[in-house]
């Protein structure tokens, strides 16, 4: 080294407490895009709901021959040249419903509701089970939730040759033809949530292997002196074996 010239050595953590600080780190960040995530899957859930609700799918337009709108089963048209609209259609009265598309997109729809909200209630699970494996049960009702949506969204324009879909946006209505109607708000959220499940489904994918992989990490760290060959079953019967040695020899003995 030159005389005078400045010190070029840097002060190297140990490679534990370097360890240490990385976990921390990435424990943390882990939580953070957990929350977003769970606020998220919240979100998509009320834009499930108000999809499922509204009926505002497909809409009149300027020449319509009647004004009106339809959901997946409630609609309203007009009557003749009042401005009054008759709504018909419930849930709860299948039969009502106008066409046997519109049912089937229904119940697609109905069960992605179903699906997310039934997520909501498994982060319960959060304080009983695995973080990993909620994570993972959350992604597949996700990914199932996003696959109704598809199935709904896709069968739903094979009912627009309904009778009451042509009464209110005229004759040239038909299957995958719209006619003098519009689609409405209700439908591109419904596509919009499509992306959002997908997304949301990867996501959770994501944090349940990285949660495996950080427990992995820790069990190891728990138990240095097991063979490396050893399966999980193995160390777990290896660390019961060091306990139970433990606990023996701190015992008093008896005389």
């Amino acid at each position: 080294m030159v005389p005078g010239a400045p010190s070029t050595t840097t002060t190297m953590l140990p490679a534990s407490e370097a360890a240490k600080i990385y976990q921390t780190n990435y424990v943390r960040n882990s939580r953070a895009i957990g929350v977003l995530w769970a606020i998220f899957t919240i979100l998509f859930a009320i834009v499930n709901v108000v999809c499922f609700i509204q009926p505002y799918w497909i809409g009149d337009g300027v020449d319509t021959p009647q004004a009106g709108y339809f959901g997946l089963f409630h609609y309203c048209i007009g009557n003749g040249l009042s401005r009054d609209l008759t709504c018909q259609g419930s849930f709860t009265e299948f039969s009502s419903i106008p066409s046997g598309a519109f049912k089937a997109a229904s119940f697609f729809i109905g069960m992605s509701m179903a699906l997310v909200l039934t997520c909501i209630t498994c982060f319960a699970l959060f304080f009983f089970c695995s973080t990993g494996t909620v994570y993972k049960i959350c992604g597949w009702m996700q990914l199932a939730a996003g696959t109704c949506l598809i199935l709904g969204c896709m069968i739903y324009p094979d009912g627009w040759d309904s009778d009451e879909v042509k009464r209110m946006c005229g004759e040239q209505t038909d299957k995958y033809t719209l006619g003098a109607c519009s689609v409405r708000w209700a439908y591109i959220l419904a596509i919009m949530g499509i992306l959002d499940a997908l997304i949301l489904s990867f996501l959770a994918f994501v944090l349940g292997n990285r949660q495996d992989s950080l427990m992995s990490e820790e069990l190891l760290g728990d138990s240095k002196k097991t063979p490396a060959h050893a399966s999980s079953l193995g160390q777990f019967l290896w660390c019961f074996m060091v306990i139970f040695q433990e606990i023996t020899l701190s015992a008093p003995h008896q005389v």
